[in-house]
């Protein structure tokens, strides 16, 4: 047990065994919930306890005995509305609804579950909420002391071990799957990786208030996916305030402080009125901050405390406000290299890294592009009203322009929404036909390259000018496309099965990493070098 972090015990009164005896006898019974804050081993910060209308006097007689044993736990009562106690459904679906929107804490606070109280169906009805991590705590036994002896008895804790559990678990696989399918966008993706990638996002946000570090390219869905999250977070009742999204590329000089922690009236000139910030209005909610590498140093130390404490100080003010916020953040950059460069506060990072995930990008996920084009094809027609289709042949052959080495993607799923758009605002008779899909592609291949026309001059950020003097044009051309793709990659696996997408399924075990190696080391570079 980690003495460190408040202890929180969630349990139901027991009717008959919470009832003390009368008189002078008061103290000599054992009452397991009051026992329970009895023991100077187990320091109980708070006691959330379940209890049946019709037990109301009892259960405030037993909160007050813990405040005389235990004046350090604070005690929550929470009645029971119950026709029957020994109805599964009834009981489950009540304490179901409890965990669902209690807000847990798990990164600050451990949780006991006690289960030797109430009816044989409630205390059923714990177990299986603590074993599917809808009570994200242990399970909590206690006994009496011998017999006719008084005292607080004893009791055990339980971690359980919940891969021995398989077959229970999987009554909770139809909400699991709703969550994945919801992050989604009910968008039925095949990438393995990527639906492995949601399937870990959703476990830790429903679990966890902590924040959570969204990386990737640009395009590659990022603020749509922090929407969906604050979405699902909602639904299942642990969110009541507002999504409150910023672009940090947006906030610059000294309206970025403002913007953010608001200010009072008259704290600069202009200042005409009191402006509560950003971060007040996500107060109970989620705060997206997208591009968090692009705000200033000083706005980074601001939103550290915010972080930490909850609390920040507005522009002018003298006393701190608080705001209870879940932070997710959003960037295209490594942060990490940031760090080093000294334009990015370290321990900022340390601090919203604890869950980091990296979205990959449309040319890395080329499974998925068909359901997306149907996603997108869709949004379209619920948007404008208007039925849009795609015939066989234009389908055919977008997907496999799309496929291709020679689509570049390089705004993502902004390049493949914007594409659908077109095609479905020129189709004739809401029918997106052959000749439609030829002229996208004419269009979206004229578009990369005019982007690729200048992608020389990042060479010049890593070689010399005697060095590119050796380059043929040719040369020059593909290997700045090659140092962008390293730069918009996690590591230099994920760049070579970028560049390498087509060939390398062709080979029974290829080796992107030393191809892209060799292939650098040609022209003297290395990945470390790609990546300043």
């Amino acid at each position: 047990m980690k003495k460190s972090r408040p202890i929180v015990v969630i349990g139901i009164l027991g009717t008959l065994l919470d009832r003390a005896r009368a008189g002078s006898d008061r103290w000599q019974g054992w009452r397991p919930t009051v026992g329970i804050c009895q023991h100077e081993d187990l320091l109980v910060s708070r006691f959330e306890l379940f209890h049946e209308k019709k037990e109301a006097a009892l259960a405030r007689t037993v909160m007050a005995d813990i405040a005389t044993v235990s004046p350090e736990t604070t005690v929550n009562l929470h009645e029971l509305s119950l026709n029957d106690p020994w109805d599964f459904e009834e009981v489950f679906g009540q304490l179901h609804d409890f965990a669902r929107r209690y807000q847990f804490a798990t990164d600050t606070e451990d949780y006991l579950i006690h289960i030797t109280t109430g009816t044989h169906v409630e205390q059923i009805c714990l177990f299986l909420l603590a074993e599917s991590r809808h009570l994200p705590g242990r399970l909590l036994q206690t006994s009496p002391p011998p017999r006719n002896q008084p005292g607080e008895g004893a009791y055990r804790i339980i971690d359980l071990d919940l891969s021995r559990y398989d077959a229970l678990a999987s009554r909770f696989s139809v909400e699991r799957e709703e969550g994945h399918a919801f992050l989604k966008s009910g968008i039925a993706t095949r990438n393995a990786a990527f639906n492995s990638l949601i399937e870990r996002i959703e476990r830790v946000a429903i679990a966890s208030t902590s924040p959570l570090l969204l990386t990737g390219p640009t395009g590659a869905g990022k603020s749509h996916l922090a929407r969906r999250i604050y979405a699902l977070k909602r639904r299942r009742e642990q969110l009541q305030g507002d999504f409150v999204e910023v672009n940090c590329a947006t906030l610059r000089g000294d309206q970025a402080m403002s913007a953010l922690f608001g200010h009072i009236k008259g704290a600069f000139t202009g200042a005409t009125s009191a402006r509560p910030g950003l971060l007040k209005a996500a107060d109970g909610g989620l705060l997206f901050l997208d591009e968090i590498g692009e705000l200033g140093t000083d706005e980074q130390a601001m939103l550290l405390r915010a972080v930490e404490d909850q609390r920040f100080l507005p522009v002018g003010a003298d006393h701190e406000v608080a705001s209870h916020f879940q932070l997710i953040a959003g960037t295209n950059r490594d942060l990490q290299v940031e760090v080093g460069q000294g334009k990015f506060r370290e321990d900022l990072l340390a601090r919203i890294n604890l869950w980091t995930f990296r979205l990959p990008g449309l040319a890395e996920r080329t499974e998925d592009i068909a359901p997306n084009l149907d996603y997108e094809l869709e949004r379209h027609s619920t948007s404008t009203g208007h039925k849009v289709t795609m015939n066989k042949e234009a389908r055919i052959r977008f997907l496999e322009f799309a496929k291709s080495v020679d689509a570049v993607w390089s705004a993502n799923f902004r390049d493949l929404g914007a594409a659908v758009t077109r095609m479905a605002t020129l189709a004739s008779n809401g029918r997106i036909a052959l000749g439609d899909v030829d002229e996208e592609i004419g269009r979206l291949t004229a578009s990369w390259n005019r982007t690729n026309s200048t992608e020389p001059d990042v060479l010049r950020e890593i070689m010399t000018e005697e060095q590119l003097a050796e380059l043929d044009l040719f040369d020059r051309c593909q290997l700045a496309v090659v140092v962008r793709v390293c730069r918009e990659s996690e590591s230099l696996s994920a760049a070579g099965r970028t560049l390498f997408a087509a060939s390398r399924a062709k080979k029974s075990q290829p080796n992107d990493a030393d191809r892209l190696r060799k292939y650098l080391s040609r022209f003297g570079l290395s990945w470390d070098q790609t990546q300043r």
